[in-house]
Formats: C-alpha cells, structure tokens, sequence
C-alpha cells in the first residue's frame, strides 16, 4: 500500500508508543486520526507536530469499549478525511489483575479496551476498507500474547485473545483487507521503573539493550509496504523470548 496520502487512524495514538506510530505514518505521509481517552493535551500536541509534517491531523475523544463512541468517532473520520484506510489498535490499559478477585471490574475493563476495543473499531473501519477494496488492520500485541505474567491475567488474555482476532480478521477480510499483529518487548519503561530495574531488563534481551517506540513504529511502516504479508506478527523485542536460551545447555551437552 502506498502511504502517502492515505488515512490513518490510531487508538492511543496521543502517547508514548502509539504516538510513534502517529508521526511515522505522518511522516511518511499519511494523514492520522488520533484518538485518545483522556489525554487531550497530549493528543493535540501530537496533531500539532503531524501538521508541522505537511498532513491533516485529526484528535478524537472515544473511549474504544464503547460501540457507540467508536462509531461516532469513524463517522467524524469519514466526514473530515474521507474515510481509514489504515487502522492501527494501540490502545490499552496496563495493569494488574491479580486472581482470584472479589471485583472483576478492572477485568472488564482491561479486557474491553483491548479485545473489545480492537473489535468495534476493526468492525468500524472493515466495511469502507471493504468497498475501497484495501486497507490495512495493525494490532500491537506484546509478550503476554504467547505467555502468562503473574497477576496480570486480564492483561495476558487480553493480548491473546487479540492475536487470535488478527488472525480470524485476516482470513475474515481477506483479500482486500490485511490483518497483521507487532508485538513490542522492552522499548519504554513502565513509569517509575529504577535504574536497576531497567538495566535488568536490558541484559534479558540477545541485543543487551532496550528498543525504542520508533522501532515498533518501523515495524508498522513495514507492514504498510508489505503487501504480500497478512495474518502474521512482528516481534520487536530484541530477542527477549529466546535470550533464556543462552543459559541453558544444549540436549546432550
């Protein structure tokens, strides 16, 4: 798919790796849809350097767990820029869930924003993309996608439930619509994270250091260009899930 000039739109696109992605499609010429929930100064500072970029930028308010948020927002995107030829779903709420619990509402909600979320928009932007006959789905996944982190199972069912929804869309909107996932290791510390903590993190990876928003951002500007690649995943996690490997013998070593 060619880029520039085209429409995209991105959930939690007002803040930290969403906001990468943001002003990389931005500059390589898309025009950006920015959502955001409660991050309104964020979000317009982020449209601010998208339009110092030479393209249209749009913040929404929406909260993606509600349907009818985001179907007014995508009628607001249709109505203004013409309709989302690229969606992007980064939105998520990270945090802990331990289990059991005597109140499943921070469940719900995590799992709303980031499996239900995911689905209204994709079930939004789906039918233009459709008619258009192209368009490009983006799910940011992450490790949790693959395997359990202890107390964050909403967070954990979360992520893979989404993967399982980018590979059902993709056989879904196939072959107009391509569905693909990028899956983040450590590229921004959690806030408050210590020194130490950080530099653990670092040496748990092949490549001994963190990446950075901009490299998951690459990796959703590959997938755009990627024409021939639908219902697979990108890891951009320097070689998080394999780095245990070093420290375990070999069989029959």
């Amino acid at each position: 798919m060619e880029l520039r000039g085209r429409t995209a739109l991105i959930t939690g696109g007002a803040r930290r790796v969403g906001r990468a992605i943001t002003l990389a499609l931005a500059g390589g010429g898309a025009h950006v849809v920015i959502n955001y929930h409660t991050s309104a100064a964020e979000a317009e500072s982020a449209a601010q350097e998208a339009l110092r970029l030479g393209v249209r930028a749009l913040p929404i308010q929406a909260d993606v767990a509600d349907p009818e948020q985001v179907r007014a927002m995508f009628a607001a995107a249709n109505q203004q820029l013409g309709g989302v030829d690229i969606l992007v779903n980064s939105s998520s709420l990270f945090k802990k869930t331990p289990f059991p619990t005597g109140d499943p509402g921070d469940w719900q909600r995590v799992t709303r924003i980031l499996l239900d979320g995911a689905f209204y928009c994709a079930n939004a932007a789906a039918p233009g993309m459709l008619e258009k006959g192209a368009g490009l789905i983006v799910n940011i996944l992450d490790g949790a996608a693959w395997e359990p982190w202890p107390e964050y199972v909403a967070h954990c069912v979360g992520k893979a439930g989404l993967l399982a929804l980018t590979r059902q869309l993709a056989l879904e909107l196939a072959p107009a619509v391509r569905v693909n996932g990028v899956a983040p290791g450590p590229v921004l510390p959690p806030p408050g994270s210590s020194p130490s903590r950080i530099a653990q993190i670092a040496q748990r990876t092949l490549l001994r250091r963190w990446g950075t928003p901009e490299d998951v951002a690459q990796a959703v500007l590959f997938l755009v260009g990627a024409d021939y690649i639908t219902g697979e995943v990108i890891v951009v996690d320097g070689g998080e899930r394999w780095a245990h490997r070093q420290a375990t013998p070999r069989a029959g070593g």
